[in-house]
C-alpha cells in the first residue's frame, strides 16, 4: 500500500466537461504557480478539445498557451490527451504529421502523453507511441472503458499486455462516461497490477454518481494515480473533486499527502472566475443518471438538446437517448468517446427526426462503416453495411496506411504565411480555422504596430 498520487484535470478536462473548454490562458495564468506547489503527480493542461477551441472560439494560439504554462509550472509534470492517430482532431492524420506533432508537443513542454483510440484499435496507437518513445517522454496508454455484451475485464487486461509490449510506461483506465462501477473498478485495477505490472491511473467522470466510490475502491486495489478536478470544475459530467478524494483518503494507507487548505485556495480562485464569467456548476441531472443505458458522455447531451431545439424537437430527447444504444449495437458496440460518440449520436438524432432508420447518413458515419476509423469491437452486420454504404468494400488495413504523407505539402501551402513548424501543424490539423486565426493574428499585429496619436488632453 502506497500513497495515492493525483493528476489535476482542471485546466483541460474539467473546463472541457463543464465550461465548453472556454477558460482562456489569461484565466489560468494567475493560479498556475499555486497549482505547481500543491504536489500533484501532473497537471493535465493540453490536448482533447483545448487545441480546437483555443483557435476557433478564443482566438488563442494553443502552442503559446502550452509554452506559457511550461514557463510558470516548474516542478510539476505537464500532461496532454492525445487521440491516437486523430491527435487533437476528429479524423486520422498522416503518420508524418503525427510524428512531428508529438515531437513539437514534447519540445514545448509536455512530459506525459496520454494516448487513446476511440475503438481500442491499437493499430491506431502504433505511430504516436513510437514517436513518444523517440522523444524520451512518458507514454501513458489508455484502455477506453465501456460496457456491452462483448466487453469484459479480461479483454482490457489482454489489451494492456499488448500496450505494454508496444512500449507503454503506464496504463490509464479511461472511463469517459462514468460507467465504471466500484467493484469492477477494484477487480480491473487489481488484475492490471497483478498481470501487467505497470503503474495504473484511473480517469473517471462523475456523470452517473459513482466516481468517488470507484476511485476509493481503485485505491484499495492498488491504483497509483487518480484524476480529479478542483471542486469548482468537478461533479456533473466532469471528474470527482480533488478535495473529496484527498479528504476520503486522509489518515489511511493511501493518504495523498496533499493539503486541503491549499486546494481550497485554488478552488476559491476558480469559483470567483466561474461567477465572473457565468460558467456552469457541475450538476448531475436525471438524463445523466441514465448514462448506464445510453452511455453518452454528459457533455454531449447538451449538444443534442441544442440540435433538437434548432429543429423544434427538444421534446424528443428521450427518443434520441433510447435510439443511441440501438445505433451503437448496429455499429459493433464502439465505446462512446470522441469521435465515435458524435458519430453514433448524430445518426441517432437523424433516425428519430426522419422517422426512418438510416434514411440519411452523414459522411462521418459512412467512413466509420467503411472502416476508416478502425476496427469496431465486433463486425458490423452486413445488412447495416449495405443500408449505409451499399456494395462498397470495408477496409481491413490500418486506416492511416491509406493516408499520403502531408508535411511537405502543408509546408508549401503555408509559404508566405508562416514557416514556424507549430503553425504548419496547426494548419494541417485544422486548415480552415487556422487560416482565419492567422489572419486575425496578422490583423492584431498590424494594429499594435500603428503609432498611437496622442490627443491634446493626453499631452497635457
Amino acid at each position: 500500500m502506497t500513497k495515492i498520487k493525483i493528476t489535476d484535470t482542471s485546466l483541460r478536462d474539467g473546463h472541457q466537461s463543464l465550461w465548453a473548454t472556454r477558460m482562456t490562458t489569461d484565466d489560468m495564468s494567475p493560479v498556475l504557480e499555486k497549482m505547481d506547489n500543491i504536489g500533484y503527480q501532473s497537471l493535465e493542461v493540453w490536448g482533447g478539445a483545448t487545441f480546437d477551441v483555443a483557435l476557433r472560439y478564443l482566438n488563442e494560439d494553443p502552442w503559446e498557451r502550452l509554452k506559457l504554462i511550461r514557463k510558470r509550472v516548474k516542478k510539476t509534470k505537464l500532461q496532454m490527451l492525445l487521440r491516437g492517430q486523430n491527435l487533437v482532431g476528429y479524423g486520422h492524420y498522416a503518420d508524418d504529421v503525427v510524428e512531428r506533432f508529438v515531437n513539437k508537443a514534447a519540445e514545448n513542454g509536455i512530459d506525459i502523453f496520454r494516448v487513446f483510440d476511440a475503438l481500442n484499435d491499437i493499430r491506431n496507437l502504433e505511430t504516436c507511441m513510437r514517436a513518444i518513445e523517440g522523444t524520451g517522454k512518458h507514454t501513458q496508454a489508455c484502455l477506453v472503458y465501456t460496457t456491452s455484451p462483448v466487453h469484459s475485464v479480461e479483454q482490457l487486461v489482454d489489451m494492456a499486455l499488448n500496450l505494454k509490449d508496444m512500449g507503454a510506461d503506464s496504463i490509464c483506465i479511461k472511463d469517459m462516461a462514468g460507467l465504471l462501477s466500484p467493484y469492477i473498478s477494484y477487480d480491473l485495477v487489481k488484475q492490471l497490477k497483478e498481470k501487467v505490472g505497470l503503474p495504473v491511473q484511473l480517469h473517471t467522470h462523475y456523470i452517473g454518481g459513482l466516481a468517488v466510490v470507484s476511485c476509493i475502491k481503485a485505491a484499495e486495489a492498488g491504483v497509483d494515480v487518480i484524476d480529479a478536478a478542483s471542486v469548482t470544475m468537478a461533479f456533473g459530467s466532469s471528474q470527482p473533486p480533488v478535495e473529496t478524494i484527498v479528504r476520503a483518503l486522509q489518515d489511511t494507507p493511501w493518504d495523498t499527502g496533499l493539503k486541503l487548505g491549499e486546494l481550497f485556495d485554488i478552488a476559491d480562485y476558480f469559483e470567483k472566475l466561474r461567477k465572473h464569467k457565468g460558467f456552469e456548476r457541475g450538476v448531475t441531472k436525471i438524463s445523466d443518471m441514465k448514462v448506464f443505458d445510453h452511455q453518452v458522455p454528459g457533455g454531449m447531451i447538451s449538444n443534442f438538446v441544442s440540435q433538437l431545439e434548432e429543429q423544434n424537437a427538444s421534446h424528443r430527447l428521450g427518443e434520441v437517448l433510447e435510439e443511441i444504444p440501438k445505433v451503437r449495437k448496429d455499429f459493433g458496440y464502439p465505446p462512446l468517446v470522441t469521435p465515435t460518440s458524435q458519430i453514433v449520436a448524430t445518426q441517432a438524432v437523424l433516425n428519430v427526426l426522419l422517422g426512418e432508420r438510416y434514411k440519411m447518413c452523414p459522411a462521418q458515419v459512412k467512413d466509420y462503416v467503411r472502416g476508416l476509423y478502425g476496427k469496431p469491437p465486433v463486425p458490423i452486420d452486413e445488412s447495416i453495411i449495405k443500408k449505409i454504404i451499399g456494395n462498397e468494400q470495408v477496409i481491413t488495413v490500418r486506416p492511416a496506411d491509406l493516408i499520403q504523407p502531408a508535411w511537405e505539402k502543408g509546408k508549401q501551402e503555408m509559404i508566405g504565411i508562416s514557416d514556424r513548424e507549430e503553425d504548419i501543424l496547426t494548419y494541417l490539423l485544422f486548415p480552415q480555422i487556422a487560416k482565419k486565426f492567422f489572419e486575425y493574428k496578422k490583423m492584431r499585429a498590424a494594429e499594435q504596430d500603428v503609432p498611437q496619436i496622442l490627443t491634446v488632453d493626453e499631452l497635457g
